[in-house]
């Protein structure tokens, strides 16, 4: 479709939809504006009703007040003569054009009525309530499906003797006067608690009327016409419904109405007048529109043309438009200037692509190319990758600003780092990158560049010295692809900082290292559903009877290509990678499971299982493991827990609420691998714990190693004093149990005793175990 077609039929589609939504609008304006005044009307139809009903119920009042106070009445009520009474009565109620008289005694029941048998209860009870309350009531009632308004009051001679009253018919008398006081279709209907209309009465025809309530009786028992007027279905008639009188078995309601015709019929000629105005409007703005194509079309067309050469990448130098001063001149001049802007900022977005926007160095995807053009050309190099060390801390501390100026001030060292010739890069976060173009670099170089990079730096008025640890490949030795080389790079500075070395050359079998942890971290969360892990059990003996006092749980892991994974392998890349939690939480509910078999099967054995440092930290582990010795029913002494010195020592405060909290359950608590770690039993005798595990370091060689031998008797003695229970774990032999035992060791754990054993197996183990003969120290402790 051509430009020039396109342009007329937008501004046709522009004007019609304006046309359009402005008739529409103005109609739903007018129609609006006529359905509130109608809503007025209606609401001012409904306040003369209520001021007819309480015109009507006070002269009615005053009526029975008239009654009440006659002498004569008192004396007949007094003697409750029958017949004297209805006689009273009727010829009162004529008088005062009453349509029911009632009265009553002070028990409510019926001394004589117009409509009610004698001694039959109070028809309206929730009336003569509120007339003992205040004295007189004049309301709304219900009585044979017909609506009264209806006033009771008292009769005192002087005390009071009962009640009398009198009711007038809500009709079509009343609903006649408000339809000539108001002009409003009026019509009372009353529902009874089963949705059928007991009685009418209506402003329209009996037809008309009945049709008229039975359409609207869901709308109104919903109260739907209560809150605001609204359409009846039919859309004929506005209407608002007053209500009269409601109970538990009947609603009373004075729907009002107004005729959709009487409301809209004076906007009509209107409505044809509008659509004469728009199809006029249409016509000159098909005119217009024709005209306006044609002249704008052919500089734009021109425009069009520039514009898609400019967007092939030829430069345009000229356009034939006309006037400059022009819209159109103006916008070929504005498209000239742009293809140079634009050259401009394809430069300045190539240049933000490859350079990091805080230091503005080289980004990754710079050295990259970098790299690959060295390669290319066969050169040999470096690549340096440098890290901060601590750098989190130096944010939290300092804070994100100062961090980024530490960033900053490296940057600008390393851009000005003497020859040998070599260009900076940052790749992220704290990581930057140095290509050097030589071979490898040399310890002399290296110290320099340290050295220079290390000068103190002056963070919010306090000295920094900022720490860095490189890791180093070089090319061709190390790879032939700029990832390759990066990720070594990324390897030996993992290395360097592991070890806490500045300096880490990539070394062969890194990389397969490296690849082995990320699988191991990769396969370690599906090693659980697979059924890879399994748990064996060492046993613990006591060194005093020889026997066996409980078993160590300890954790296996076959992977299906690797093999055997060592448990110290695989435990430290669960804490490093997140998972260690699951893997206790399966070891819990998998030995806590083991427990209870070996317990139904006679064997009432006790498992010690280890907790690592996310677990002490865990405020549900207590909880957890509540939960576990219940369901499995468990004692708590058949669970006891290790925890390692350096696991208690990250966080003391909330280790210590968490062993207690175990504590409290009943478990017993032992310190593992006691003496690796920076405790002290000052600091762990503030923790619930019964038991110290003396290290296997010490134990291994305590037979023929003095340091080792008075480390551990100094353990056992200063353990002893608090009233703990030691453990020594690593007995090889049995020179080393007895020298333990003689000590005074309270149990011992090793290969001279046992080696790990599946679960399967332990039964028949501990059927064949033969209590261990042990000296006794000469000195209890």
């Amino acid at each position: 479709m051509r430009f020039r077609t396109r342009l007329m039929l937008v501004l046709l589609t522009v004007v019609i939809v304006s046309q359009l939504a402005t008739g529409v609008a103005f109609l739903r304006a007018t129609q609006n504006d006529v359905l509130a005044k109608g809503s007025q009307r209606l609401e001012v139809g409904a306040n003369v009703l209520q001021q007819l009903l309480d015109a009507r119920g006070e002269q009615l009042s005053n009526n029975v007040a008239i009654l009440a106070d006659d002498f004569g009445f008192k004396s007949v009520v007094s003697t409750q003569a029958t017949d004297t009474l209805y006689s009273v009565l009727a010829n009162h109620g004529d008088r005062a054009n009453a349509d029911m008289v009632l009265l009553t005694g002070l028990d409510g029941h019926i001394l004589a009525s117009s409509h009610h048998a004698q001694n039959s209860p109070m028809p309206f009870p929730h009336l003569l309530e509120r007339a003992r309350q205040e004295g007189a009531a004049v309301s709304v009632v219900i009585a044979e499906g017909q609506p009264y308004e209806f006033a009771l009051l008292p009769v005192r001679a002087p005390n009071l003797i009962g009640w009398v009253g009198m009711g007038i018919l809500i009709n079509e008398a009343v609903t006649g006067e408000i339809n000539s006081l108001t002009g409003l279709d009026i019509s009372v209907v009353n529902y009874r608690n089963d949705g059928e209309i007991s009685y009418l009465a209506s402003s329209h025809r009996e037809q008309l009327a009945m049709q008229l309530m039975s359409g609207n009786s869901d709308e109104l028992i919903k109260g739907e016409y209560s809150y605001s007027s609204q359409m009846t279905p039919d859309a004929e008639y506005l209407s608002y419904a007053s209500s009269l009188y409601a109970d538990e078995t009947n609603q009373t309601y004075a729907l009002l109405q107004l005729s959709r015709n009487d409301l809209l019929g004076a906007y009509r000629s209107l409505q044809w007048q509008l659509l004469g105005i728009v199809a006029l409007i249409l016509l000159f703005t098909i005119l217009v529109a024709m005209w306006s194509a044609r002249s704008m079309s052919k500089p734009l067309m021109v425009l069009a043309n520039a514009a898609q050469r400019i967007g092939k990448g030829e430069r345009v130098s000229y356009l034939p438009i006309g006037a400059e001063r022009s819209e159109a001149g103006l916008l070929a001049s504005t498209l000239l200037s742009m293809q140079d802007g634009i050259a401009q900022r394809e430069a300045v977005l190539h240049h933000q692509s490859r350079h990091d926007l805080l230091t503005d160095l080289p980004n990754r995807i710079s050295a990259q190319e970098d790299i690959n053009r060295l390669i290319q050309k066969g050169d040999p190099f470096t690549l340096l990758r440098l890290a901060v060390n601590n750098f989190r801390d130096i944010n939290d501390t300092f804070g994100y600003a100062l961090g980024d100026h530490l960033l900053v001030t490296l940057a600008n060292r390393l851009q000005h780092l003497p020859t040998p010739e070599n260009k900076a890069y940052r790749l992220d976060g704290d990581e930057l990158l140095l290509l050097v173009k030589q071979p490898s670099s040399s310890l002399a170089w290296r110290t320099h560049l340290f050295n220079t990079l290390s000068q103190p730096i002056d963070l919010d008025k306090s000295p920094i010295t900022p720490s860095l640890s490189a890791g180093e490949t070089n090319y061709p030795d190390h790879g032939d692809s700029p990832q390759l080389l990066l990720r070594r790079a990324d390897i030996a500075l993992d290395m360097a900082r592991r070890h806490r070395h500045s300096h880490q050359h990539y070394l062969e079998g890194q990389d397969e290292r490296h690849l082995r942890q990320l699988t191991l971290i990769r396969d370690l969360q599906d090693a659980v559903g697979n059924g890879e892990l399994w748990m064996a059990y060492q046993p613990k003996v006591d060194s005093r009877t020889g026997m066996v006092n409980q078993f160590e749980a300890l954790m296996r892991w076959r992977h299906p290509s690797l093999g055997f994974v060592p448990p110290d392998e695989f435990i430290g890349l669960a804490e490093r990678s997140g998972n260690i939690r699951m893997l206790s939480q399966w070891m819990l509910t998998h030995v806590c499971a083991q427990l209870q078999l070996w317990q139904q099967h006679g064997y009432h054995l006790s498992v010690a299982v280890n907790l690592s440092a996310s677990d002490v930290m865990d405020p549900q582990l207590a909880t957890h493991l509540a939960n576990l010795l219940n369901r499995h029913q468990l004692s708590p002494e058949q669970l006891s827990l290790e925890v390692t010195e350096s696991a208690v020592m990250q966080d003391v405060d909330t280790a210590t609420a968490t062993l207690q909290e175990l504590n409290r359950l009943g478990l017993k608590i032992a310190i593992d691998d006691y003496g690796t770690g920076y405790s002290s039993l000052a600091q762990i005798k503030r923790l619930p714990v019964d038991e110290l595990k003396i290290d296997k370091s010490f134990v291994l060689a305590i037979d023929s190693q003095k340091d080792d031998f008075t480390i551990v008797r100094s353990t056992i003695e200063m353990g002893h004093s608090l009233g703990l229970r030691l453990v020594a774990e690593g007995v090889e032999n049995r020179a080393s149990a007895e020298l333990l035992s003689k000590l005074g060791c309270d149990y011992l754990q090793g290969y001279w005793i046992a080696k790990p054993m599946p679960s399967e197996a332990l039964t028949d183990w501990l059927d064949n175990f033969i209590p261990l003969v042990l000296p006794h120290p000469a000195i209890s402790p």
